[in-house]
């Protein structure tokens, strides 16, 4: 009887301690697609703003994390799935979106902004962009920004990736690209993107990027706190200076 008794305590000990440890550990969504924010490097390993913020949340929690990647279009459908715990790619927070899951605060802030080639002159307002070609991601904020602001007086063409209609523009496909400024910015810098520039103001510019999680799970509360945390700790400037000049909080 008392061997019995051992053997259930054994194993209640030990499903106690492997759900702890189950705990310990979060696995965290990234497209890995969208640089400077998230894309792999020569090697294969994914790295990228996105990346470093979510490693310094998971430090800030005590918990292992490992990055599941996942193409954008099925990102919240995978999150949902639960293939992955948090997701941290870059996503604006939407009131579509919000119907699907919930969003920590923000971990930075966005613009919308086009570009074009540096040598043609490319204006952004409604009537200099009819009967234009203009590319963005799909299921991305510019993406949905065309579509409900320039309908049928643009030719809208949406890409799986970013990086693909970049291709499109340098081959001469698109008159331009609406996209996040940072990335934009980053591309810019690139020798594919070094005869074009930024045309006109952002037309979008309060785009909120944050974390999504499932619907009423407490990890939200826990990112948040975290996020506190590498802000008022100097953490999330450091990783902000590794990428930009400037202050994208």
């Amino acid at each position: 009887m008392q061997t019995y008794k051992k053997l259930l305590l054994a194993a209640a000990a030990a499903l106690v301690f492997g759900n702890a440890m189950a705990a310990d550990k979060l696995k965290m969504g990234i497209e890995a697609a969208y640089p400077p924010f998230n894309n792999k490097d020569a090697s294969g390993q994914v790295v990228g703003f996105d990346v470093d913020v979510g490693n310094a949340l998971c430090a800030k929690m005590k918990v292992e994390c490992e990055i599941v990647t996942s193409d954008w279009d099925g990102i919240i459908p995978a999150l949902n799935a639960k293939k992955f715990d948090f997701l941290i790619s870059s996503m604006s927070i939407t009131d579509e979106r919000k119907q699907a899951v919930d969003f920590t605060d923000p971990y930075y802030s966005n613009k919308l902004q086009f570009i074009a080639p540096k040598n043609v002159d490319f204006k952004t307002d409604k009537a200099s962009l009819k009967g234009k070609i203009i590319g963005a991601q799909r299921a991305t904020l510019a993406g949905t920004w065309m579509e409900d602001n320039l309908g049928s007086d643009v030719t809208i063409k949406l890409y799986d990736t970013q990086e693909n209609a970049y291709l499109d523009l340098t081959s001469g496909r698109l008159d331009g690209i609406l996209a996040d400024k940072y990335v934009n910015y980053e591309w810019l810098k690139s020798d594919a993107g070094k005869a074009y520039e930024f045309k006109g103001d952002p037309v979008e510019e309060s785009d909120k990027i944050g974390i999504a999680i499932r619907k009423n799970d407490p990890l939200r509360e826990k990112l948040n706190a975290a996020l506190k945390e590498i802000i008022a700790d100097g953490t999330y400037k450091k990783i902000n200076d590794k990428y930009f000049p400037f202050s994208i909080l």
